[in-house]
Order: C-alpha cells, then structure tokens, then sequence
C-alpha cells in the first residue's frame, strides 16, 4: 500500500557515523567536509538519507563507504529485527536521535561505529575526509562550532556532555 504524503509532511530520515579508533595520538574521528552544490562546506561526521525500505544499519553502512570508503565492521547498540504479516520492524540503540526543528526538515540517528580500510581523497559530496585526534575535534568544536554543521555542532555537544571529547 502506497500513501501520499504532502511535501509539508514529509521529512528526511538520516544515518550518521561516529566513526572512532585508538590512534597514535589516542582516540580519533573521522570527519569530512560536505561537499555539495548550493550547501556550505562545513565540517561534518558522514553519513546521509536513508533510501525507501532501507534499514538504518544498511544506510549507515552504505552511507559510510559512499562518503569515506571505509566499510563499518563494528556498530555499538542493540538491533532486534521483528517480521510480522504487515511489515518488518527494526528496533535500535544508537548513539544520539536528533531532529532539526527550524530550517531543513529532518530527523536522523548516530551510530558509534568502527570502521576499516583506506580513507578516500574524496567521496560522495566529500572531500577532506580525515581521522582527526580528539584534543583538536574538541578543541576546533568548542573555538569556533561555526565550522561545523549544526546537526554535527549538535552531536559534539552531546559527546562532550558524555566526556567523549
């Protein structure tokens, strides 16, 4: 069954990584810089819209690779999937749930992750995808959050309520 859903109710859904390792300098993030046509370039954690009857974990993970060409191996939380006669239900714990309430119209969920392989120049609608050392995540987050995205803003702040940076 399909229904029609009037453009002032619509709403994007999102996948979003916390991509984290135990690096040389201690924990590091991956973060990148969006990259897009008619959007400011900002610093940001990847991840995107999560596609029709895609699952969260399966666009976090396509997300991931599109944006960065890393390949998720690890997801901290809980899934249980459950498939009745109707549908099929995907219940999570992820990292953070966010929704934007003025401005672009979306809502989307943060995954801790880890994630292996070899980082790419340039991704989809990415470029400058790099692991950066936590003491300068906080450090550029906390001088100058204008740098960032303000869902990513929003999420750093979150994890340095949690003592993550």
């Amino acid at each position: 069954m399909t229904i029609e859903v009037p453009r002032a109710h619509q709403i994007f859904v999102n996948a979003r990584a916390i991509l984290w390792r135990e690096g040389d300098n201690g924990i590091e993030y991956v973060v990148q810089v969006r990259n897009r046509p008619g959007q400011r370039q900002s610093l940001e954690f990847p991840g995107g819209t999560v596609e029709i009857h895609e699952s969260l974990l399966t666009a976090l993970r396509r997300e991931v690779r599109e944006e960065t060409g890393l390949e998720v191996v690890e997801i901290e939380g809980r899934s249980v999937e459950h498939s009745g006669m109707e549908s099929t239900v995907e219940c999570l714990e992820p990292f953070a749930v966010y929704q934007t309430t003025r401005g672009f119209n979306g809502m989307g969920v943060y995954f801790r992750c880890r994630a292996e392989g070899i980082l790419l120049a340039e991704g989809d609608g990415t470029r400058a995808i790099r692991w950066m050392p936590v003491a300068e995540l906080a450090v550029r987050s906390s001088d100058d959050p204008d740098q960032f995205n303000a869902i990513t803003a929003a999420v750093l702040n979150l994890m340095r309520q949690k003592e993550l940076l």
